[in-house]
This record gives C-alpha cells, structure tokens and sequence, in this order.
C-alpha cells in the first residue's frame, strides 16, 4: 500500500511568512535586481540619467540599513499561491484570509508601518481600508507536499502603464511593443525591467506578463552566451530596441531604459495573438518562500556589499530656491534642466485633493489653502516611525494632475509644481500660457527625499489621510527642472537626443 506523505500547514505559519515577507521586501531590493542597476549606473553615459540612478542607489541602499520602505507607494500585494496535492491544513481561516491577515500585519507593523493604498468601491466612493487589504492571489494545485508562494508588492504608477493587444497572427510583436513602450512615459519609473505574456486569452495574457516579471533577471548572461531558442531572441531583441528608444532613467534621456525583458507564453486560438506587456519599476519588490510545515519561512539579509556605497553629491551647478519669497518673476528665469534645491515651505496634495479643491472653485467656495506664488508636491508620504517627521515622501506620476493643472494655475495663484515623470501636451501648455514651471523629483529614492523634509503639519482634509494637504518644511530638496515656463520639456528633448545618439553609434557599429 502506498503511504501518501501529507504536509500541515499550520495558518499562523502562513499568515507571519506574508507578513514578513511583506516587511523584508518593503525595504530589500532583490539582489539581481541591485547587480542590473549597478552595471547600468557604472555604464550610463548621460550626466542626468545617471545622477537619478545615483539616487535610486544611494536610497535603497539607505532603505536596507535603515529597514524603512524603498518607495513610498508600498504597493497592492500580488500572491502567487502553489499548493502541492498533498498539502493539509491547520486553521480556521480560508487561505485568502490567511494571506489578507499576514498583509494586514505586514502594512500595519508598528516598527516599519508601510502606506495603504487600497482603495474598495473603485468607481465609487474609493474609500481606504486602510490595511491594503485584499490582496490579488492566483493560485495552481500542483503535485507535492509544499507550499510556494511569491510575494510582490507592485506600485500603482507602473501598474498603470500595463498595454494589452490581441495581434492579428501575422503582427509582429516587437513592432507593437515598441509602440507602446514611448505611451508608457516615466511614470514607471524607469529604469527596470518588462514582463511580456504572449498566448492564451486576454486575461491569460496579462497574468503571463504578470508572473514573468518574476523571474531572475538575465539578461546580461543570457547575450554573453546566445539565444538558445526563439523566446530568447525575442527577448533580446526587445532588450536592444526598446534601450535604443532613449528614454533612460526617469524618462530623462540615457542609455539604460530596461535591464531586461521576460517573456511567458501560452497556447492560443489559431485567430489570435494576445499580448500584453507590464512594466516593473525601479522599486522592483517580490520574495519567494516556501513552506514545508517545519514552520513560518525565514528570510535571510542580503550582502549589503552587493550595493554601491555612493555618496550622493549634487556639485556645484545647481539653483537654491527660498520656496517663502518666490515669485512669478523668478520662476521665469529657470531653465529646463536645471537642478534646484529647494528650501522653505513646500505644499502637498494630489488626485483625491485636486479634484476636491478643483470642485470648490467651480462652486464658487473659498479654498482651505492660500496658493499664491506656492509650488505644490504630488505626493502621499507614508507613515513616520519613531523620531521620523514623516516616512519616504517620494512623487507620485505628475500626468493624473493634468487634468486640474489649468485650473489651478489659472484660479489659486500656483507657480509650480513637483511629482515624476512627464507631463502632457495640455498641462504643458497651461504651464507655458501661466508662466509656470513643473519639477520632478527622482521616483524610487523616497527615503532619501524624506531626509529633506525637515517639519509638516497638516492643513486641510484630514479625511483623506495620505492625500490630505500639508505643508512641508523642506532643506536641499533635490529636483530638476522639467518643464520651464516657456513650455520646454527634458522629457522630449532628454530621450530625443540619446536615442539619436544611440541610433549613430548602431550605425557605426553596422558599418
């Protein structure tokens, strides 16, 4: 008689290990992922691409001493549950209430408390459950007695970048991702890497390109020693190509746009070609572990010496900017490109404040805030621990605001703006028809902004918790001039120039 081994999986064992793995990856970079970002540092040629991934380092080497989050969007949890066949339960809880009660802990550690940003009611009230609870989980019965899973905690601005297709059978891929990739702009902040989930259905597709962002990253093994079948040389291929678009790190123009490329694929109906291809970004956070019944998973601390000690030194061409007495007629002396420190106080306020200060002008309804000759911060800061004043206060992708950017220059009296990422044609032009000026800040360094923030009190609607307005004391916060107030943009001219000169250099190399 075949005695079948059966595992007990004890529910509290699952319920810490997503909780700790929620923490460790909160402030951990996978160490593949710090090896890729390295080398594309140690390689990037353009001065400002390679001053944002000086930052990306610095921060997260910061963030794993300091064991505080890598980004202050700390995500929506994505669980990849494998359950072997002969697995057995121990606990009263159904497995999603398992992994929910270990993400509500993993979010609500008071040592390192991490920002809800799930939202229920999504077309509707969109209210916080202030836990990031549920999370996403996708589950495979496999034979065995273990239990796998994969942890990711994935950001909202890359997340929002996600493209789907069904091709006709005879459209090329690369074709199709290549003209989407330039749509994507900065706000997933790049440089990282690009899941592509190729077959099956529409909704296969997508969780294909969802799992394959999972994968060990390769790429620089994978050219030394040769494509060994098809996918291989697609992803290569898309790797070369879509770095020979220019956009660089921040979409600022560089060598370095992705450091690889996953692909999956599925069988599909003779009729299609689905494709869908979603973006990681350079707050790239997920942990496999595995349980076996000997109890929770143990995560062990990478070799911190796997992360370049840089310093972080701005040199001497840079603008102080006194944020208390600016004007309208200094702003117009700034120039694309510039990198500004700024200093004094510094307003914040993002989608769900826009659309509440936007909807009390139209009503004719005084406003809580005076925005005069203010600049404001797109961002929702997590919690402070300890003797913080506040947690990674990293920008928030500036292109949602676009939509309230002429009202708010035309009726507050708003002179300017932070957040990441590019701006589009309408909040450009408003920009320039108001003599206004838009700064980024580096996406993925929030720890290290957080460091600027010297004070903030908050000033109007507390209800809506990390996107309520305060007002920011700040010293030698770093940013760069994106948009001036003549409407001229480093995110079409950055990755226009690099991708001409990488195109030269294919060239040369062809002859």
């Amino acid at each position: 008689m075949t005695v079948i081994k059966q595992t007990v999986i004890k529910q509290e064992d699952l319920i810490q290990s997503v909780a700790d793995a929620l923490q460790f990856i909160s402030y951990y970079h996978p160490v593949d992922f710090i090896r890729a970002m390295r080398a594309a540092w140690e390689r990037e040629e353009s001065p400002a691409a390679k001053a944002a991934l000086t930052q990306v380092l610095v921060n997260s080497r910061m963030c794993a001493l300091g064991k505080r989050p890598i980004c202050q969007d700390t995500g929506i949890v994505i669980a990849f549950v494998e359950v072997g066949m002969d697995v057995r339960w121990e606990g009263t809880l159904s497995v999603d209430d398992m992994i929910n009660e270990g993400v509500r802990r993993g979010y609500q550690n008071p040592d390192n408390v991490l920002r809800a940003s799930v939202l229920s009611d999504p077309d509707g009230k969109r209210t916080n459950t202030k836990d990031n609870t549920p999370a996403v989980i996708h589950y495979k019965l496999v034979p065995g007695d273990q239990l796998h899973v994969e942890i990711a905690a994935k950001g909202g601005g890359s997340e929002a970048k996600a493209k789907f297709a069904m091709l006709n059978p005879s459209d090329s891929i690369v074709d199709w991702v290549l003209s989407v990739v330039p749509q994507m702009g900065a706000g997933w902040c790049p440089p990282g890497l690009l899941g592509v989930g190729i077959g099956g259905t529409p909704e296969k597709a997508m969780l294909l390109a969802k799992e394959a962002m999972m994968d060990p990253i390769d790429m620089q093994e994978l050219k030394a020693r040769g494509a060994a079948n098809h996918l291989e040389e697609l992803r290569v291929e898309l790797y070369d190509k879509v770095n020979a678009l220019g956009i660089g790190a921040q979409g600022l123009g560089g060598l370095t746009t992705v450091m690889d490329v996953k692909i999956r694929e599925y069988p599909t109906h003779a009729a299609n070609k689905p494709v869908a291809v979603i973006p990681n970004c350079s707050a790239t956070r997920h942990v496999h572990f595995t349980l076996d019944g000997s109890g929770p998973a143990q995560f062990e601390a990478p070799d911190l010496s796997e992360w370049p000690d840089l310093d972080f030194e701005l040199g001497s061409d840079v603008r102080r900017v006194n944020l208390d007495t600016l004007t309208p007629a200094e702003v117009q002396t700034w120039r694309a490109g510039e990198t500004l420190l700024l200093n004094g106080k510094l307003l914040t306020g993002r989608d769900a404040a826009h659309k509440k200060l936007t909807d009390m002008i139209a009503n004719g309804e005084p406003l809580p805030v005076d925005f005069t000759n203010r600049v404001i911060y797109y961002v929702g800061p997590v919690d402070p621990v300890r003797d913080e004043i506040v947690g990674p206060a990293g920008p928030t992708t500036a292109t949602r605001m676009d939509k309230f950017t002429r009202t708010m220059l035309e009726k507050t009296g708003l002179i300017g703006m932070v957040g990441k990422a590019e701006r589009g044609p309408a909040a450009i032009d408003a920009i320039r028809d108001n003599k206004a000026v838009y700064m980024i800040a580096v996406g993925g360094a929030a720890y290290l902004v957080a460091k600027a923030i010297t004070a903030s009190r908050l000033l109007a609607f507390p209800e809506l918790g990390m996107e309520a307005i305060y007002e920011f004391e700040v010293k030698d916060m770093p940013v760069t001039l994106a948009v001036d107030s003549n409407g001229e943009s480093v995110h079409r001219e950055g990755p226009k120039i690099w991708s001409a000169k990488i195109a030269e250099r294919i060239a040369a190399h062809a002859v």
